[in-house]
């Protein structure tokens, strides 16, 4: 399997992650945590909290729509593994978030700019993992 480069894409997307994160904490004092803000959406502490919520996560579903009003077609997704393989991922990457209180988003991105020791720490682990199952996957077992 191989992976595309897309410098451009990944600069872009970066770029308003980045953006995203700075308004998020400029305009509510909130970290721009996907996994957190998903989960304060299916237990608010108030209603206030739950506008908000839903606002980033409409936000985030609502992408791909805009590419179809400028593009005019959805942008073509390719999934390279079975879906066993993506359920066991999706479980691991949640074992993860849980014991890692975090997420990448909320650890890689806000953690890292505001000089967490615990996220940064989080992030580590997080690349060292990815590594390390990058390898075993294309390497050792040869999917």
């Amino acid at each position: 399997m191989e992976t595309a480069f897309t410098p451009l894409q990944s600069l872009g997307g970066g770029a308003l992650i980045g953006v995203a994160s700075v308004l998020l904490m400029l305009t509510l004092g909130r970290i721009m945590g996907s996994t957190g803000i998903l989960t304060g959406f299916f237990f608010p502490s108030s209603a206030a909290d739950w506008r908000w919520r839903a606002a980033v996560l409409a936000g985030m579903v609502s992408g791909p729509l805009v590419i179809l009003v400028f593009a005019g077609h959805m942008p073509a997704v390719d999934v390279t593994v079975s879906t066993p393989m993506l359920l066991i991922g999706g479980f691991i990457v949640g074992i993860g978030v849980t014991f890692g209180s975090g997420c990448t988003s909320g650890h890689g991105v806000c953690g890292m700019a505001r000089l967490s020791p615990r996220s940064i720490a989080a992030t580590a682990t997080f690349m060292v993992s990815t590594f390390i199952t990058v390898y075993v996957v294309r390497h050792v077992l040869g999917m």
